[in-house]
This record gives C-alpha cells, structure tokens and sequence, in this order.
C-alpha cells in the first residue's frame, strides 16, 4: 500500500511537471512571436524611412552658385581664382552656420545670397552690370518650400541687397511680384537699406557694357554677339534644406549687359528662375533668361520628380542637358543647382563653367567652378 501511494505520488508531480513545462514553452513561443512581430514592424518603420529620426534633427544642406557661363582655367588668373574661391566660401558658411544653429532654410537663402550681393565679382546688387542707358536694375525671388509662398522684384536701382526686398514682398504685402519705383517705394517703407545709385557702379561692368555696345563685328546684332554671350551670366542663388525639412530657394541678378526697354529675365520670375517645394525640390537657375523662362527650368525639374518619379539628378539632367538646348533657335545655355527634401544635392550645367559649392550637415564643402567637381 506504501509502495503504491509513492508511486501515485509520483505519477502527479511527473504530470504537474508536464503541464509546467507545456506552459512555460507556451510562453516562450508567445514572447518570441511578440518579439517577431515588433522586429517586423521595427524593420518596416526602418525601410519605410525618408528622413533620419532622434539624428533626423541633423539632416540639412546648402547649395550656391554665382552664375554659370564660358568660365575657364585659360581665361581666369590664379589672383582671380582665388578671389572666387573665398567668396564662395564666405557666402555658403553664412547659410551653413544659421541651418546649423536650427535656423530656416530662408533665412540662410536670403543671408547667402547677401554675402553674393555685396560682392562685385559677381552679376547681382554691387556687381550688377549696365543697362544700354548705363544704369543697373536688379531682379530678385524667393521662395517658400513649406507654403509656396513667394517674392519678388523688378527693375530696381536703389535697393542695396534686392533679396531683401524679394523677402520683404512675400513677408509683408499682399503680393508676390512688385516692379521699379512702387517696389522702391515699398522698399523705403519697410525699412530696408537704400542707397544711391552710384553705389553699383563698376569699372569692370562700364567696360563689359563698352565692349558689347562697340561690337567687334559690326554686321552682328549687339543682342546676339560674343561678348553679350560672356556677359550675361553671373547670377546668383541658392537653395538649402534646413533641420526642420522644409526647403527654400532664391535668386538675384543685374540681367543681362546692354538690357533695353525694361527687359526682365528669368531671377524673378517664379517656375523659371526660382522654385521651391517639400515634396520635391528647391532650384535656383542661372543662364540665358529668355531660354528658362520658355522652359519654365525650375518648375520642370520639380514636375518631372513629382509627375514621373524621376530622381533629382535625372530631372535636372534631362531639363539642363537635353531638353533647354533644345528650345528656340538652340541657344538655351545655363545651369542650376538644386537640393532634394532628403538633402541631395545637384549643380548641373551645360556651359563651360559654373561658380558653385556645396555644404552638408557633416560640413563637409566643396567649392568649384570649371567641370570637374
């Protein structure tokens, strides 16, 4: 009898045991089924990413450039050179330190494209070039990725930095283009800094205009000579993607060397010279003005990413090298730099050179102006 209820005894904690043992691998399966489940969703959350969360605070670029045109190494002094290497430099590090403090992608466009427009070397507010009656009018835009709001002026002479007044159109008026002396008007009143005419007068662009008005070959049309082709370029602009992913862009320009009757290019005009959008790009475009506004350059660019998924270097490509050159009678010459909402960057161009350069979150910068960067 002793030995019997040892055995019962034994034969409940062996099916007690077994019972444990089912729940306990019960268990485990349910929590390595948990863990699966969340792995799954952890890898999709990763593979569905576009932008870089917790770091994603870090992601931002800035891109400029000071013109495109028949720059290169055998036409430009080593002096030379370098004065355009440092001014690039100190522009793209002004938009560089204000998105790396957390600021916005339009404040470090408007303040980039300052430092530009201060500089003589380049086609844009203290370096404009001459009209055929001697005087410097100045074109500008900006534009808003996050809202689509814009900017813009036209034909202005007393306006120091015309981004400012772009700026100021957009912030501050009903409006998004105003031109000559209303926009001058609307300058003074909101306080932006004027100055006198004389102020953009240099000796470099008196002779630009001398050598365009006095052609070498009389036969050829001042609007369509050599020396109007070299002179044309120098516009300035920039695009930048800042931390909170919103994008920006903007361009100035004096226009074209010998402009008459209050011609007006592609700076201010937005699609053409100027476009922004989060969902897709920011462009800034520099070249023969007629040629992109027939183009519309900068909107197609944005259009061809959002309408046939193409990538932000395709698009560029396909608009600057195959389809600018083929409008017209052929002489759509030019370039653009663009940047991406995931901070791609583009500076494509079918000229010989273009003034540019490039700074990501990491600071690294790049600075060019012939073909090879």
């Amino acid at each position: 009898m002793k030995n019997f209820t040892l055995i019962l005894v034994g034969l409940l904690l062996f099916t007690s045991c077994k019972k444990n043992d089912k729940l306990l691998d019960s268990d485990i399966k349910e929590e390595r089924i948990y863990k699966s489940e969340e792995v799954k969703k952890t890898e999709e959350a990763i593979k569905n990413k576009t932008t870089i969360d917790g770091d994603s605070q870090n992601l931002f670029s800035i891109v400029i450039h000071g013109g495109a045109g028949y720059i290169n190494r055998e036409t430009m002094s080593p002096e030379k050179e370098v004065e355009y290497t440092q001014k690039l430099e100190e522009a793209i590090k002004t938009g560089y330190t204000i998105l790396k403090n957390g600021g916005t992608s339009l404040d470090a466009v408007q303040k980039t494209i300052n430092v530009l427009e201060d500089s003589p070397l380049f086609n844009a507010g203290k370096g404009a070039v001459f009209t055929h009656e001697g005087r410097n009018e100045h074109d500008t835009s900006i534009m808003d990725g996050k809202t689509l709001n814009v900017g813009a002026s036209t034909g202005t002479r007393i306006v120091k930095n015309p981004i400012n007044l772009a700026r100021a159109v957009m912030d501050k008026s009903p409006h998004v283009m105003l031109s000559g002396r209303g926009a001058e008007t609307f300058a003074k009143e909101q306080g932006l800094e004027i100055v006198d005419p004389s102020y953009f007068s240099t000796e470099s662009k008196k002779k630009t205009l001398e050598q365009v008005k006095n052609p070498k070959d009389n036969k050829v049309s001042v609007f369509y000579n050599e020396d109007i082709k070299n002179s044309k370029f120098g516009t300035v602009g920039c695009a930048a993607l800042d931390k909170h992913g919103n994008l920006a862009a903007g361009t100035s320009t004096g226009g074209m060397t010998n402009k008459r009757w209050g011609r007006i290019g592609d700076s201010p005009i937005i699609g053409a010279g100027t476009y922004a959008n989060n969902n897709t790009c920011a462009v800034s475009s520099t070249g023969w003005g007629e040629y992109f506004i027939r183009g519309m350059v900068a909107y197609d660019i944005s259009a061809l990413m959002e309408y046939k998924g193409l990538t932000l270097k395709e698009a560029s490509k396909e608009v600057i090298q195959n389809k600018l050159p083929k409008i017209g009678d052929g002489k759509g010459n030019g370039g653009i730099i663009a940047i991406d909402k995931k901070g791609n960057m583009v500076m494509e161009f079918n000229t010989p050179g273009m003034f540019r350069a490039t700074m990501n979150a990491q600071g690294e910068l790049n600075v060019g102006m012939f073909k090879e960067l």
